[in-house]
């Protein structure tokens, strides 16, 4: 396996139409490990490259287990055994659909339902490979604390290196950037019009995807996953 610099555990879609929609989308293939031309999204107030230039390394995907560097001890082939040995245990998760939201100054696409097994599997995917985490250094947890957290997410923080795992967890599908209050009203109304037809219902969240970030700080899709408990 190739080495990278962090590893995480996401959710991606499956291969097909509304993958490569959001692949587009960003400008970044993190199967094909390529960049994308963005597509022509009208009523946008500002081009597509600058919209989604922040979210664009880490290709399309949900996190499960945010990045992390590898725990002395561990190592990349024992990462994707246990990784592997998880998505064994886990059943396929299926919402309702995903629906267009704003998550404080960024629009991403959330669940349009019920989470709880959702929630769940997060849950496994942050505590069960726990071991393999290297703890943060006192520059990432300034970094993570840069937002004011409450007292149970530094209580996580602290556990897990992440404040935003556990019953904090909201799944999400980044689309954007952190927007100004005068674009995201319009950014909403274009990208709510343009990728209405494109939202899949339900939909299936079949596998675990584990990532890598390269030396260049784009993340690609190292291996798939499926999920068969």
């Amino acid at each position: 396996m190739t080495d990278y610099k962090r590893y995480a555990l996401y959710h991606a879609p499956e291969t097909g139409a509304f993958a490569d929609t959001l692949s587009r989308w960003l400008g970044w293939d993190s199967a094909a490990a390529a960049p994308r031309d963005h597509p022509d999204v009208p009523g946008l107030p500002r081009p597509v490259a600058e919209i989604t230039a922040r979210p664009r390394k880490y290709g399309v995907h949900a996190t499960l287990k945010p990045p992390f560097r590898l725990a002395e001890g561990s190592t990349p082939e024992a990462l994707a055994a246990e990784v592997e040995a998880l998505a064994a245990e886990r059943a396929p998760v299926r919402l309702p659909g995903l629906r267009l939201a704003r998550i404080g100054p960024f629009l991403a696409l959330v669940p349009d339902g019920e989470t709880a097994a959702l929630d769940a599997l997060a849950g496994a995917c942050v505590r069960d490979l726990d071991r393999h985490r290297a703890l943060l250094t006192d520059e990432e947890l300034a970094r993570r604390r840069a937002g004011r957290l409450s007292d149970r997410q530094e209580a996580l923080l602290a556990e897990f290196g992440y404040p935003y795992v556990m019953e904090e967890f909201r799944f999400h599908i980044t689309l954007t950037g952190p927007l100004p209050p005068e674009e995201l009203a319009a950014t909403e109304a274009a990208l709510g019009a343009w990728f209405a037809p494109l939202l899949p219902a339900p939909y299936r969240i079949a596998s675990l995807c584990l990532f890598g970030e390269a030396p260049d700080g784009m993340f690609h899709l190292v291996h798939r996953y499926a999920l068969t408990g």
